[in-house]
């Protein structure tokens, strides 16, 4: 959880939060299929859901007041990966710090499987 002091208060984000609008920004992205999520049992990389997006989203606090984010995305066949990732990057990084006013230090994705329809 990060607390924000305020002239009128403390403010508390969960983890939740800031999970929700990383993924959320990461699967409106062009070419990103959906946040992924490893299965322990089988190994297998499967494609969320938006209810459990947030699977695909790891959320690191750090001593100098921000976040750094861990994207675990599905991409569909055939994108450049090269141009995506800081694509990715970029919007995150934007839409967290938009929404919460704490900032990102690193975002940091990872392609785990690519979708071929």
């Amino acid at each position: 959880m990060m607390r924000l002091n305020t002239e009128k208060g403390v403010v508390t984000i969960s983890s939740e939060v800031f999970s929700n609008i990383a993924g959320m920004a990461a699967s409106a992205a062009f070419g990103v299929k959906g946040m992924a999520a490893r299965s322990v049992s089988d190994g297998l990389v499967h494609l969320l859901r938006r209810e459990s997006m947030d699977r695909g989203v790891q959320v690191t606090y750090n001593e100098d007041d921000t976040v750094t984010i861990d994207l675990h995305i599905m991409v569909d066949h055939g994108v450049n990966i090269a141009a995506i990732g800081p694509s990715i990057i970029n919007r995150v990084n934007y839409e967290v710090t938009k929404m919460t006013g704490v900032p990102v230090k690193t975002v940091n994705v990872y392609i785990d499987s690519i979708s071929v329809d």
